[in-house]
C-alpha cells in the first residue's frame, strides 16, 4: 500500500510542486479574484451549500497567474487565453510523462518482488491517476478564463462531481485489486473462504459503491441524513417484499462461516449427490451424478442436514461373506483365519481396526463378518483395495473346495401331497379316487 500511495502522490506532486512553491514566495492571492471566484457560485435555491470547486484548483490557479504576473481583472486577455492553453499541454504531457514512463518503471519494480499485489495495482491505478492530470489540466484552464456566474455555477458543479467520480474510480480499482489478491491466495493455499470470495467481493463492492456515491452526493451539498431518513419507510416496504432474497443472504453467510462445503466437493443434501458447482449470494448450485443441475436457495442449504463425501479422513468397510451349510467347522475355522491373513497383508488397512470372526448361521447361509478401516481417504484406490481383496477371498474360497451361498429354499412333502402334485402335472389322476386333503401341514427349511 505504501507504494500505491507513493505513486498517487508522485504525479499529483509534478502537478502542483511548482505552482506551490510559486504560491508560497507570492503574497495573499488579491482580494477582487477571491470575491469574483467566491460570489460567482449561487446558493441553490433550495438552501442546500454552495458547490465550489476544489481548493487545491483555485490556489494553483492563482499561483499560475502570479507566477506571469497576470491581473486579476474581469476580461479574458490574451495572456488568459495563452495560460489557458498551456495548462492544457502541460497536463497531456505530464500525463504521458506518468503513464509512459512512472508507471512502467513501477511496473517493472513490481515484477521484482515477490508478492503479486503490486502487480495488480498499479495497473488499476493508471487509468484513474492519468485521468485526474487531465481533469486537473482542464478545469484549471477552465478556471483561467474568466466566465459568467451562471456558467461558473456550472463549472463548480462539474468539478465536484468529476473530481468526486475519478478519485472514487481509482479507490475502487484498488479495492478490486486487493479483493482478487485475496482470492487469489485463498486459493492457492486451498482456505475454505476461497469459495465464498466470489460473492464476497460482489458484497464489498456494492458496498463500496453505495458509500461512494452518497459521498459524492454529499459534496454537492445535499443533506445525505435526511435522503436517508426519507428513505427508511421505502426502505421497510423493500425489506418486507424481499425478505426471501435477504433469508437467503443471511444463509450464505451462515454457509461462509460455517464452510459445510467448497466449490468442486461432493455432498449429499436432501437426498440428493453432487458436486459444488457455484456459491452465490441467493443460491447454490449442484451438479448431481446424471448430470443435472439443481438450484437451491441458500436458506434451505443453510436449514438441511449436509454429509460431505469428499472429506473423509479414512473409509470403513464392512463386508459379510455367505458360505454354504456343506462347510465344516474345521472348514469354516481355516477360511476365517485365511481372511484374517488377507486383511492383516494390506498396508492400507488399519491392523488395529480389523475385526474377522464367523458370526452368523443365517437361513441359507454361514456368515462370516469383516470390519476394516482404509486408511487413504482417496475413493479410487479404496474402491481398487476392495476389488483386490474380494478377488483373494474367491481363490481362497474355491483352493479349499468350499462354495458362496446364495438364498435358497428346500421344500419337504409328505406321500399324499408328493402324489397329488405328480397327477396335476401328468394329468393320470383316476376318476375314482377322489383327491384327499394333507393329513399335516407342509413344513419348509
Amino acid at each position: 500500500m505504501k507504494r500505491v500511495f507513493s505513486c498517487w502522490f508522485c504525479g499529483l506532486a509534478l502537478v502542483l510542486a511548482p505552482l506551490a512553491a510559486a504560491a508560497g514566495q507570492a503574497a495573499a492571492p488579491s482580494s477582487a479574484h477571491d470575491a469574483t471566484t467566491t460570489n460567482a457560485v449561487a446558493a441553490v435555491a433550495t438552501g442546500q451549500a454552495e458547490v465550489r470547486p476544489p481548493d487545491f484548483l483555485e490556489h494553483m490557479v492563482d499561483a499560475v497567474l502570479k507566477l506571469f504576473n497576470v491581473r486579476n481583472d474581469n476580461q479574458n486577455t490574451t495572456s488568459h487565453y495563452v495560460i489557458s492553453a498551456l495548462l492544457l499541454v502541460g497536463a497531456l504531457l505530464l500525463r504521458r510523462i506518468v503513464t509512459g514512463f512512472i508507471f512502467h518503471y513501477l511496473k517493472k519494480l513490481a515484477a521484482k518482488t515477490q508478492t503479486t499485489l503490486d502487480d495488480k495495482l498499479f495497473p488499476a491505478l493508471e487509468a484513474p491517476v492519468a485521468t485526474f492530470i487531465m481533469l486537473v489540466g482542464l478545469f484549471a484552464a477552465l478556471k483561467v478564463l474568466k466566465l459568467s456566474a451562471a456558467t461558473d455555477e456550472i463549472f463548480g458543479y462539474a468539478s465536484t462531481v468529476a473530481f468526486s467520480l475519478v478519485i472514487f474510480w481509482g479507490l475502487l480499482r484498488a479495492f478490486d485489486a486487493v479483493l482478487d489478491h485475496a482470492q487469489e491466495i485463498a486459493l492457492k493455499r486451498n482456505l475454505g473462504v476461497a469459495a465464498f470470495m466470489p460473492w464476497i467481493k460482489k458484497t464489498l463492492v456494492t458496498i463500496f459503491v453505495v458509500f461512494g456515491v452518497l459521498m459524492v452526493v454529499q459534496s454537492l451539498g445535499f443533506d445525505v441524513k435526511a435522503l436517508l431518513a426519507g428513505l427508511g419507510l421505502g426502505g421497510l416496504a423493500f425489506a418486507l417484499a424481499a425478505q426471501d432474497t435477504l433469508a437467503n443472504v443471511f444463509g450464505s453467510i451462515v454457509v461462509a462461516v460455517d464452510q459445510p462445503f467448497k466449490l468442486g466437493e461432493t455432498i449429499k443434501i436432501a437426498g440428493n449427490i453432487g458436486m459444488i458447482e457455484d456459491i452465490g449470494l441467493r443460491s447454490t448450485k449442484i451438479r448431481l451424478i446424471d448430470k443435472s443441475l439443481m438450484v437451491m436457495p441458500n436458506k434451505m442449504v443453510a436449514a438441511e442436514a449436509i454429509t460431505n463425501l469428499a472429506r473423509f479422513n479414512s473409509r470403513r468397510v464392512e463386508q459379510v461373506i455367505g458360505l454354504t451349510y456343506a462347510t465344516t467347522a474345521e472348514q469354516m475355522a481355516d477360511i476365517v483365519e485365511e481372511f484374517r491373513r488377507l486383511l492383516r497383508a494390506e498396508a492400507e488397512i488399519d491392523p488395529s481396526s480389523i475385526i474377522c470372526y464367523f458370526r452368523d448361521y443365517n437361513s441359507s447361509s454361514l456368515d462370516i463378518w469383516m470390519v476394516f478401516v482404509v486408511t487413504d481417504p482417496d475413493f479410487h484406490k479404496h474402491m481398487a483395495l476392495r476389488q483386490q481383496l474380494n478377488l483373494a477371498i474367491m481363490r481362497a474360497v474355491a483352493a479349499r473346495g468350499l462354495s458362496f451361498a446364495y438364498p435358497t429354499q428346500t421344500l419337504h412333502l409328505d406321500g399324499d401331497i408328493a402324489r397329488q402334485l405328480v397327477e396335476r402335472k401328468t394329468g393320470d389322476r383316476p376318476e375314482s379316487t377322489p383327491a384327499q386333503p394333507s393329513s399335516g401341514p407342509s413344513r419348509g427349511y
